[in-house]
Order: C-alpha cells, then sequence, then structure tokens
C-alpha cells in the first residue's frame, strides 16, 4: 500500500524528554512543583504535581510490598477520583500494567478480564452507587478457583471486606520497601515496557487486552495536547471515565505532562456541572456529543456562569453541524477538537484542528496525527481515490503491540506491512480529512461507549428463554445509537420484551443493555445462514418512527 497520502508531516518529535510514566511523574513534579495537580472536591483533597509525585512512590512502595514483579497485571475497579491515579502511577512505576475495569460491569463481565489477563492485584471501591463491586464479584464466580492469580485486593473508599486490605492499610504496608529500592524500580521501566492492557470487545463477543507501551501512550497523549492546545494552569474538569482511554489517556495523564489541574468527576449530571464550572473555573471540558446536548438542553443554562470554559474535545459519534455552532455560541468554547480513534490505536489516528470550520468540525474526523499514517482501501489493500469509501487502516507509533494472549485476532487485524484494519468504512478528501461512513463490523456507539453485538448476545444467551438473539444499534436522539434486540423464545417460554429488557439491565453494563427488545418468530438469514443484520437495522428504525 502506498502511504504519501494521508502521512501527517506536522512536527514529529524524536525521543521525548519522557520516556516512561514513572520519568513523567518526576519531570512533573520537578517542573510544576506546587501547583495544583489533582483537585478532588468529593473527597476534600489537593494534591500538588509534588505532592502527587510523593504519593505516587507510597504506591509503588505499597505494589512492592505485597510482591509485584515488571509485568505484573494489576486492575483498578473505581470511578474517577485522586486515588485512582495515584494507584495507577504507582503501580506502573514499579513496571506493573495496568488493567482498568469499566464501573458499569456486572461480576462475570469483570471476572471474564480478571481471569484473562491473570490479574494479581485489584485495586475498588467498596461502594459506588449502590454496587458493591468485591461483593459483585464473589456472587457471580468463585474467586478462588476462577480467579487463582488474585492475591491482593485493596479497596480506596469504605471498610475492608474479608480477604481485603484498606488503602490506608496497603500504603502502610509500603512503609517497609525503602525509597530507595521504588526509585530502582522505577528507573527500570524501560519505554517499549507495557504500560497497560485496555480491553475492548470485537465481533468474536469475547474482550481483547490491547497491548500499549509507555512510549506510544506519552507520545501519543503529547502530541493531543499540543493539537488541541492543552496547556500549563489549565483546569480540566474530566467527566470522561478513568476506565477508558478518554479519560485516563486524554485526560488525568495528559494533564499531568502539561501542568493542567485534573478535576476527577464521578458521575455526569448537568446540574452538579454547571455548579462547577464557575466555582472550580473550569477551561477544559471535553465529552462525547451527548454530555453537550445534555448540558445545551437543560433549563439551568440559562443562569449559569461558563464564561471560563475554553477548549471542547469530542467525537465517537456523528455530531450534526448545529451541535458546533451551539458550543461555541452558547457554551462559549474558544476552540473545539474532533477526532476518531481506536483502543488499537492509543485511542486517537486523526484529530481535526483548532481552525478548522464548523462544518469540518462536524461533519469529518480530522487527518492523522503527527507520525502517523492513515488510508482508505479497498479488500485488495490498495489505496482508493479520494472521495470513494473505502477501509479505513492505521500505521505508525500509536497502533498496539498487539491483543494480549491472542496471535490470531492480532494477526487478522495488523497485518505484514503494519497497517491496523479498523473495519471502519469511510472516505478521505483532497486535504487528507476523513470521514466515518459505515463499519464492516456491527459496532454501535452508545453515548461514547463502543457496545458490540456479539458480546451482548452471549450474554443475553444465557438467559434460559432466548432460543437465539440478534442485536443491532438503532438511532437515539440522546446517546446517538442503542441497542435493539431481536430475540426469538425458546418453545415453551413465555417472557415478555419487557421483562427480557429488565433482565439485560441486571447482567450487564448499562451500554450495553438493548434498551428494546423485539420478539420475532424467526431471524432473517442469508443463504449461508448469516443474519442479514442490515435488514433488522432499517426494521428497527422503522419500529422506532412508529
Amino acid at each position: 500500500m502506498g502511504s504519501t497520502a494521508a502521512n501527517s508531516a506536522e512536527g514529529t518529535r524524536g525521543d521525548l524528554e519522557w520516556g516512561t510514566t514513572p520519568r513523567l511523574v518526576r519531570s512533573s513534579a520537578e517542573r510544576f512543583g506546587a501547583q495544583e495537580a489533582i483537585v478532588d472536591v468529593d473527597a476534600g483533597v489537593t494534591l500538588s504535581f509534588a505532592e502527587l509525585g510523593a504519593a505516587a512512590e507510597d504506591a509503588a512502595r505499597g505494589f512492592l510490598a505485597v510482591g509485584v514483579e515488571p509485568g505484573d497485571r494489576i486492575a483498578i475497579w473505581a470511578p474517577n477520583c485522586w486515588e485512582w491515579v495515584v494507584a495507577a502511577l504507582g503501580l506502573q512505576s514499579v513496571g506493573g500494567v495496568l488493567v482498568p475495569l469499566n464501573t458499569r460491569f456486572k461480576g462475570r463481565e469483570a471476572a471474564y478480564i480478571l481471569a484473562k489477563a491473570r490479574v494479581c492485584a485489584l485495586v475498588a471501591v467498596a461502594s459506588f452507587l449502590d454496587t458493591d463491586y468485591v461483593q459483585m464479584l464473589r456472587d457471580a464466580i468463585d474467586v478462588a478457583t476462577e480467579l487463582p492469580d488474585l492475591e491482593t485486593i485493596v479497596i480506596l473508599h469504605g471498610d475492608a471486606p474479608t480477604g481485603a486490605t484498606t488503602w490506608d492499610e496497603f500504603i502502610a504496608a509500603g512503609a517497609a520497601v525503602s525509597a530507595e529500592e521504588a526509585a530502582d524500580r522505577a528507573a527500570a521501566v524501560q519505554p517499549d515496557d507495557l504500560a497497560d492492557l485496555l480491553f475492548t470487545s470485537g465481533t468474536t463477543g469475547n474482550p481483547k487486552g490491547v497491548m500499549q507501551t509507555h512510549a506510544a501512550t506519552i507520545r501519543a497523549f503529547r502530541d493531543w495536547s499540543d493539537v488541541v492546545g492543552l496547556r500549563n494552569g489549565d483546569r480540566y474538569l474530566v467527566i470522561n471515565p478513568f476506565f477508558h482511554a478518554f479519560g485516563y489517556k486524554a485526560g488525568w495523564l495528559a494533564g499531568l505532562m502539561m501542568g493542567a489541574t485534573v478535576l476527577p468527576h464521578a458521575v455526569f449530571d448537568v446540574p452538579s456541572v454547571l455548579a462547577r464550572i464557575p466555582r472550580d473555573r473550569v477551561s477544559v471540558l471535553p465529552g462525547p456529543p451527548t454530555l453537550y446536548q445534555s448540558i445545551l438542553n437543560h433549563p439551568d443554562l440559562a443562569t449559569s456562569d461558563i464564561s471560563s470554559l475554553r477548549l471542547s474535545v469530542t467525537g465517537a459519534a456523528a455530531i450534526p453541524v448545529e451541535l458546533i455552532l451551539r458550543m461555541r455560541a452558547e457554551l462559549t468554547f474558544e476552540t473545539i477538537i474532533t477526532g476518531y480513534g481506536l483502543t488499537e490505536t492509543c485511542g486517537i489516528a486523526t484529530m481535526c484542528r483548532f481552525d478548522d470550520d464548523a462544518e469540518t468540525i462536524a461533519t469529518t474526523s480530522g487527518r492523522a496525527i503527527p507520525g502517523v499514517e492513515v488510508l482508505v482501501v479497498d479488500d485488495a489493500g490498495t489505496e482508493m481515490p479520494r472521495g470513494e469509501p473505502g477501509e479505513i487502516v492505521i500505521r505508525g507509533y500509536n497502533v498496539m503491540e498487539g491483543y494480549y494472549d491472542e496471535p490470531d485476532e492480532t494477526a487478522a487485524t495488523i497485518d505484514g506491512d503494519g497497517w491496523l484494519h479498523s473495519g471502519d468504512i469511510g472516505t478521505m478528501n483532497e486535504r487528507g480529512y476523513v470521514v466515518i461512513t459505515d463499519r464492516t463490523k456491527d459496532m454501535f456507539i452508545v453515548g461514547g461507549f463502543n457496545a458490540y453485538p456479539a458480546e451482548i448476545e452471549n450474554l443475553m444467551l444465557r438467559n434460559e428463554a432466548i432460543a437465539q438473539v440478534a442485536v443491532v444499534g438503532v438511532p437515539d436522539e440522546r446517546m446517538g445509537e442503542v441497542g435493539m434486540a431481536f430475540v426469538v423464545l425458546r418453545p415453551g417460554a413465555t417472557a415478555s420484551a419487557g421483562e427480557l429488557e429488565a433482565w439485560s439491565r441486571v447482567e450487564m453494563a448499562n451500554y450495553k443493555a438493548p434498551r428494546h427488545v423485539v420478539l420475532v418468530g424467526e431471524l432473517p438469514l442469508n443463504a449461508t445462514g448469516k443474519v442479514l443484520k442490515y435488514q433488522l437495522r432499517e426494521r428497527g428504525t422503522a419500529l422506532l418512527r412508529g
């Protein structure tokens, strides 16, 4: 494949001054010192950059005390809070690999990832939104037999259940480890070592762990920060969850790099966000389009002071041009950036630029980020003419090392020339800007979260009333898309659509749970027995229109 057409030529850099997270922590403490690094309003905790570095070292000593070795996987299952950041920096500083868990997961969903990654330590909260994570996990599986590698459970907030330890106890135990030992371990972490495993689902139905290195992540989000204009002194309200690349890498990690103050926000609701903007002098507020739509349509906006807002970064869904215009006019953003990426590409591949017009920002996903190539190709891998649709493929430093313990899946996604095949269909204009038009895979996006029908279908088939199920994404005014499940019941089963919708909400994360269930006698199939999902999408859209 030729690569000149979409290779971004913007100022690519050589090796950054930080090649690893622990080096970045030390550098930020030196560069920004007493400036506020994190302000956790809910916890009443403020940490300067120097204090954050010291807290990360304390956490690193705690992980050394429980025997974490380089390459060990450690999971964090908690909402946005200051301890999440400290735990992540601490485990990465001893060579551990971060495995974030979605706070919406049910016990069995979390257990699959913990087992697949052979996680040795879990950092969690005792309760969030009336959910006891550890108890939910124990209710779903026999932890001792199904998670034999899980030796340590640390509870950030609340009382620790039997067999777990509190965060304070964990930190206290680390005092037995010398600062010199922690420093030596941090110095031993190399740029090409794995920094994290972010799990993403796929058409095979099982989540896959995306392996990314320290160097790739740091370079990608330094570039991201440069493109969006994140800067020293910004006050960054991070509503995007820390378990997602948008809240983790484009969130607190980017703030750490650039000297921005991170303001964790655990649960999104418009009144609380509008109250925080003037109180915390928020200047940076990224999020999916649904976040801005919710704010713009809320009656409190008219009486709220949002004059401090400067920078917005959005994406993950189609965006009406009118929304961009309203964000500039009514939310006072000077800069609005949209982009496109996959977990497999560090979360970014293309981005609009600060001086793009509203139509470009709304209708395209931008052009390649520095140092990355993006092409539109046909099935044979030949580049398509500008404006002609084909598959989006990506090559560059941001492409994952592979899927953890999944060599066949890796080979099916990254070809021999290093091009990652996204499964997304799009076009590229003469300026190299990409427009995503369709998907070769069935994934749909619910309020910024990727939902994969095969995974949802596998979960739904655990219901004894269901014989067959096919899930498709259908339009939704607020969320962009939501799931609609077409269900064939087993002979003699009498479950209603409402009962199956309620069951799904209990058994899986709410963004996965189908908003609509349609009972059918049979599913439409082609000659080879494959479900014709395009027919179901058309039928589902027609049903919603009435």
